[in-house]
């Protein structure tokens, strides 16, 4: 599994990066995290405002920080 990270490295950024670690970890998953921070890729990938989630390519979470348990339920149902 690979997750991402997308934004510029933002305060929120950051922080979702940070929550979505904890879940990984929460949940022992095997799963790669990538910070993305190109502004291109991120919108190649149709995220107009970040911070952005994406789950093996597929963006699931835009604009906004959401907490731990948030992040565990997209990881494990990947909605």
């Amino acid at each position: 599994m690979t997750i991402q990270v997308l934004g510029p490295g933002c305060k929120k950024c950051e922080a979702l990066a940070a929550i979505t670690e904890r879940a990984i970890s929460d949940l022992s998953l095997d799963a790669q995290l990538e910070k993305v921070t190109d502004y291109a890729q991120i919108a190649g990938m149709g995220v107009m405002s970040t911070p952005a989630l994406a789950i093996d390519g597929t963006v699931v979470l835009v604009g906004k920080v959401p907490d731990v348990e948030q992040v565990k339920l997209l990881l494990t149902t990947g909605a």
